[in-house]
């Protein structure tokens, strides 16, 4: 069955840029790019990914003439983008309720897995449509203080996964649903 899946780093205090959106923090880290939960085992899972217009930006101006993915993507945007796609890149834009190009990913991926490629604030409107299936957050060691949220959103979750690689925790977790309790006691 085919899972969304939030796959991101994080800050130890929950950021993923700063306020710049820079990611020079995640950037130094050492990983071991075989190691736990490593990106060449998890992309190989996926056949559809989506983003949000941020991050499609953030990706265009540093790595212009470089498109990292080869199967089809999503642009979830609001506005009008001044960055032109990439040449040859399956990039399809889209707006408005996350359902319809959840169901339009499902199609594309032959039963491989969708990725929220980037954007808390996204990966959020999947989470409270109930499309989000798991969030696989490395976690790095470094606060920023402020900055883009991971996943500015109340959820429960469960720990499924936890290990280290090399600077950071590397953990999965399965969306169990939104914070409805406490679940202390």
């Amino acid at each position: 069955m085919t899972k969304l899946l939030y796959y991101t780093a994080t800050t130890l205090d929950g950021f993923l840029a700063d306020p710049d959106q820079s990611l020079d923090w995640l950037l130094r880290q050492d990983q071991d790019q075989a190691g736990p939960l490593n990106y060449d085992d998890f992309i190989a899972g996926i056949g559809a990914i989506v983003m949000g217009s941020t991050t499609y930006t953030w990706v265009r101006e540093h790595f212009p003439d470089q498109w990292f993915y080869t199967v089809p993507a999503w642009v979830m945007t609001t506005r009008d983008l001044d960055v032109p796609p990439f040449e040859g890149a399956d990039v399809r834009f889209a707006s408005g309720d996350v359902r319809a190009v959840h169901e339009q990913m499902v199609a594309a991926a032959g039963g491989r897995d969708l990725w929220v490629v980037g954007g808390g604030e996204l990966a959020g409107a999947f989470a409270d449509a109930g499309l989000l299936d798991e969030v696989i957050a490395y976690i790095a060691p470094v606060t920023l203080g402020a900055g883009a949220p991971i996943l500015p959103r109340r959820l429960d979750l469960e720990l499924l996964e936890a290990t280290r690689n090399r600077a950071f925790i590397a953990a999965r977790y399965r969306v169990v649903g939104g914070l409805t309790e406490d679940r202390t006691g």
